[in-house]
């Protein structure tokens, strides 16, 4: 078994089981080859989580580049059974340990082919069809993430474990994105906030980050894809009976419980 598929493998384990992921024995050298473990480990979690349906853009705002130490955006999957509708409640216990986001997403409209790169903010604002407030799910699955480093972080989706979706917001309806402020709620209490000029100065930087990403792997983006474009506030990790609500100026609200 090559090197790529036995990480894959490992980290799969890990996600089935809900247990907490100990350093790999072969982990990926570097943040391309964490790519590669995780285009591998999406063919082994397709048959558990349904298909791909998007993706997540993690560390594009100061304050969580400053929190992970990852100066730079990393992506990872959004798989079919990882997105609920806002009011969901969910079981704890499905996690190892779970945190929440405060995230503008975005709804394609068009394909964002590779031979198209490189792309813009400006490109990429013209291909998205509408925007959701959003609680991206993030789940500290690690013996300590601390120690993991990037290439298997990246390999193992970046924390990703799906979203929970406001009402979607047509693109001729949506306020200045720059000025979009996101209020994170959870017990009744605001507890941070932040806005969209902090993610990469613009949620469409963010995607134009993907876009030309994905495309250097010989990869797109399609026509109804999702994209979470990255936290506004610094991650929230919660505990059983939490309830979460995010509000975002002009956007909406998005609402979650965990039991």
């Amino acid at each position: 078994m090559d090197k790529i598929l036995q990480a894959a493998k490992a980290i799969a384990l890990a996600r089935r089981n809900h247990a907490p992921l100990a350093a790999l024995q072969v982990p990926p050298a570097d943040e391309a080859e964490g790519y590669l473990v995780q285009r591998a480990l999406h063919d082994l979690l397709l048959p558990h989580l349904g298909p791909l349906v998007g993706y997540k853009i993690g560390c594009t705002s100061q304050v969580m580049q400053d929190y992970i130490g990852i100066p730079h955006p990393c992506g990872g999957g959004v798989f079919q059974k990882g997105v609920h509708e806002s009011g969901v409640k969910l079981a704890a216990s499905d996690y190892v340990r779970v945190g929440v986001e405060c995230e503008i997403a975005v709804r394609l409209q068009r394909d964002l082919a590779p031979g198209e790169a490189p792309f813009t903010a400006e490109w990429v604002g013209e291909a998205v069809d509408a925007y959701h407030p959003a609680i991206e799910i993030v789940d500290d699955r690690y013996v300590k993430w601390e120690t993991m480093g990037a290439p298997t972080l990246i390999a193992d989706d970046f924390f990703a474990a799906g979203c929970v979706l406001g009402p979607s917001v047509p693109r001729s309806s949506v306020p200045d994105l720059k000025a979009v402020k996101g209020h994170a709620v959870v017990g009744g209490e605001e507890v941070s906030h932040g806005t969209g000029a902090d993610v990469l100065g613009h949620p469409h930087n963010a995607l134009a980050w993907l876009a030309n990403h994905l495309a250097a792997e010989g990869k797109g983006l399609h026509a109804g894809q999702l994209v979470l474009t990255g936290s506004l506030v610094k991650t929230l990790w919660l505990k059983a009976g939490d309830k979460v609500r995010m509000e975002l100026d002009g956007l909406g609200v998005v609402e979650a419980e965990f039991t």
